[in-house]
């Protein structure tokens, strides 16, 4: 009897010390796999989930709002006020973008709005939450007076993250796709928009002049 209670208590020993070893060697195993862990974590095969697992994004683009510029003197021009704003990782092409883009540079911020509720491309929607979103940022946080005395002075699309995958193809092959996305960046100034945002063609008896200047300024190679 006596030999049994011995064997019993070696016995709950035994596995107290191994519980404990285990536990140890659990909380070590975690502190040294704790970094992996939290790495595979970040890891999704969810396309829009990859796009924004990085917080890899320009920043230089808001600066230009934190910058803080000399007074100026009576007789200079005055500095119209303006705003910077952007949307980054649109998941839409940065090359169908730019069509849209292209197509605001240069209106009021009225009328930019109005056309691009008419635009049936998917980016136009973003473009034009970004420009609200600029026109309210103007008139709260840098004193622009009416936020209807705003025009887009620069409108531009930048390539933003690619994301690589799989794409099945016959007899057991596989191909790559890409899930391109683009930032869109926008910068309201205050006043009027100018008559001619590009610079317009010349008059045809101007291109007569630059052409007839030009063929009188060429040279015979190896003359004198």
């Amino acid at each position: 009897m006596v030999q049994e209670n011995k064997t019993v208590t070696n016995i709950k020993m035994l596995a107290t010390n191994s519980a404990s070893k285990v536990k140890y060697l659990a909380q070590t195993a975690l502190k040294l796999f704790n970094p992996v862990l939290n790495t595979t974590k970040q890891i999704h095969t969810n396309v829009p989930l990859c796009a924004w697992q990085s917080d890899r994004k320009p920043n230089k683009w808001l600066k230009y709002n934190e910058k803080i510029y000399p007074p100026q003197l009576p007789h200079e021009e005055r500095r119209h006020a303006f705003v910077c704003h952007m949307k980054t990782n649109i998941k839409y092409s940065p090359w169908k973008m730019w069509y849209i883009a292209s197509l605001v540079r240069g209106m009021s911020v009225d009328e930019a709005l109005r056309q691009l509720k008419f635009v049936l491309k998917k980016g136009a929607k973003d473009v034009l939450e970004t420009i609200e979103e600029a026109k309210e940022l103007a008139v709260t946080k840098h004193n622009v007076e009416y936020g209807s005395n705003l025009w887009v002075a620069e409108s531009f699309v930048g390539k933003g993250k690619v994301i690589k995958g799989v794409r099945r193809h016959a007899r057991g092959r596989m191909g790559t796709v890409e899930y391109f996305h683009c930032h869109y960046f926008v910068r309201l100034e205050e006043g009027s928009p100018p008559e001619h945002y590009y610079t317009p063609p010349a008059e045809p008896h101007e291109q007569l002049q630059d052409w007839l200047k030009q063929m009188r300024s060429r040279k015979i190679t190896n003359s004198l």
